[in-house]
């Protein structure tokens, strides 16, 4: 047990790291940018200014903004009674603020925790909700209240909107590389650095979002299989939705996007898609064998 501590603080470690690596990256863009169009300290000043109000917005409603790209609803918790039950229980196992539950019409069956420790949420899909018996839906459920109980859930959000943003920044200084935005006498060293930094900003991004999510899902896998004592559980659902996945006719979630999918219990995208391609979670078979080992 003392392991498991060990890696949930040396998990929290990492995602300051991950929060220090995005503010210095932040600084560097708009220190380029300020000096290419002859600003000053003042004008780097109202950059680095504008990037904190925006990491203080998405601390305070990233979660608002996530649950509206993927259309989810308030459950009425009479008409759900054993989601709200089940979430309910598993809050006071985790010793955490009760969620608010939602429900995302959609047949693909998938779940996704968002917010922060003591104002989280916890959407599932009505697929997910059909497919699943009792104590599969409590495995998978358990896996996402485990991103709740961790803060995880804070930090994927925070990494998905600052990775968005970068990729804007990285699209505005190519295009004023090709078009000529930065004008004469800037200087050739400059302009190639921005040129190098708006080409590589996306994949930087896309790094980073692999690389705390993946070892999280394990890590969430494990946690939420010790907390109903019983791995199985969490490894059929994760069978039942391979099963849905790798069907000729399953369908992604209609609302999901490459910036939101990295919160989802499993990949949102179905078949052998781009998407899947660069999935920030890792294979389902290997989440199993995992499990598998701990019964």
């Amino acid at each position: 047990m003392a392991s498991f501590f060990d890696e949930i603080a040396r998990n929290r470690l990492k995602s300051l790291l991950l929060l220090f690596i995005f503010g210095t990256f932040f600084a560097v863009l708009i220190y380029i940018l300020v000096y290419a169009f002859g600003g000053g300290p003042f004008a780097f000043s109202l950059g680095m200014a504008a990037v904190v109000i925006y990491a203080i917005l998405i601390y305070y409603t990233g979660d608002k903004v996530v649950l509206a790209i993927s259309r989810a609803k308030e459950a009425d918790s009479d008409k759900y009674q054993t989601l709200y039950s089940t979430v309910e229980g598993l809050a006071s196992a985790t010793q955490v603020k009760m969620p608010k539950v939602y429900i995302i019409d959609d047949p693909n069956p998938n779940a996704f925790a968002t917010g922060r420790r003591g104002r989280a949420s916890v959407a599932v899909t009505t697929g997910l909700l059909s497919m699943m018996n009792r104590s599969e839906l409590e495995g998978v459920l358990a896996h996402e209240m485990s991103h709740v109980a961790d803060n995880d859930v804070l930090v994927m959000t925070v990494a998905i909107a600052f990775a968005g943003v970068i990729g804007l920044v990285a699209a505005f200084i190519r295009g004023l590389f090709f078009f000529g935005g930065f004008g004469r006498g800037r200087g050739g060293i400059l302009m190639i650095i921005a040129l190098v930094i708006g080409l590589l900003a996306p994949l930087f991004a896309l790094l980073i979002r692999l690389a705390i999510s993946r070892r999280r899902e394990y890590m969430a896998d494990a946690n939420g299989a010790r907390l109903i004592r019983d791995p199985g559980a969490l490894a059929n659902a994760l069978k039942k939705i391979q099963a849905y996945t790798s069907a000729p006719d399953a369908q992604k979630i209609i609302h999901a996007n490459e910036v939101t999918g990295s919160l989802y219990f499993s990949s949102p995208f179905t078949g052998r898609s781009l998407m899947n391609l660069f999935s920030t979670h890792p294979p389902i078979e290997e989440r199993i064998a995992r499990l598998e080992k701990m019964y």
